[in-house]
């Protein structure tokens, strides 16, 4: 069997400026809900943290809600949602609902990554900052969170990964990415192969890169602790 009888690849190639934006929209809205997440992940895991009850049990809640639900539910539930909150009174636009969804999901896992970095610094590091007066804010500032931060890397990468691909999801609610790329030529040609091992395909480029920068990360940070002792 001839290649072009499998994957027509000639048909591929008109669509390849669809598949570049489409690359670019998963890159860039991937990047804004990456970002997001981890500051929305490093203050709710504060508030877990934090000795009032009234504080750390809703944040609790929160975390335990998306991580048992799934993230096309809360898509919808955000899509549908938003919109019908009075003080809003307009609809808002899919884009800006579905990189809510997605950081508020992703949130919830960043916090548990972060949270279990900090539980995996040793205890001696929080007593000999009290030891020389420092503030529990200027132990956490200063001591604790770059050391959590370093041990999570590979962790943190890997929900960067699993964000990459969540954001398929997106096309659900008609926001333009890699796959609905490959869902215009599926519309176009009905050509299922071509749409979804194309759209495959820079999925697996993106994760690749991301191999590559967490490789180099790694080696970076581990020639760091080197050179430290």
């Amino acid at each position: 069997m001839r290649l072009i009888e499998f994957y027509n690849y000639r048909v591929v190639l008109q669509y390849l400026p669809e598949f570049a934006w489409g690359l670019w929209a998963t890159l860039w809205i991937s990047f804004v809900c990456l970002v997001g997440s981890l500051i929305l992940g490093t203050l709710v895991t504060v508030a877990r943290r934090s000795q009032k009850r009234w504080i750390s049990t809703p944040v609790a809640a929160y975390v335990e809600a998306v991580r048992s639900t799934p993230l096309l539910v809360q898509l919808y539930i955000v899509y549908y949602g938003l919109s019908q909150i009075p003080v809003l009174n307009v609809p808002v636009p899919a884009l800006a609902c579905g990189i809510f969804a997605l950081t508020i999901h992703t949130a919830a896992y960043m916090s548990e990554i972060i949270r279990g970095g900090i539980e995996a610094v040793d205890r001696g590091q929080f007593e000999g900052a009290k030891a020389v007066g420092m503030s529990e804010r200027q132990t956490m500032i200063h001591i604790i969170y770059p050391q959590a931060f370093a041990k999570i890397i590979p962790s943190l990468l890997g929900q960067a990964a699993v964000l990459v691909k969540d954001s398929s999801i997106l096309s659900f609610i008609a926001v333009f990415e890699l796959l609905g790329a490959g869902l215009i030529i599926l519309s176009d040609r009905v050509m299922p192969t071509e749409a979804f091992m194309t759209a495959a395909f820079g999925y697996l480029l993106i994760y690749l890169l991301m191999l590559v920068a967490s490789n180099k990360i790694q080696k970076k940070l581990s020639g760091n602790a080197w050179n430290s002792r």
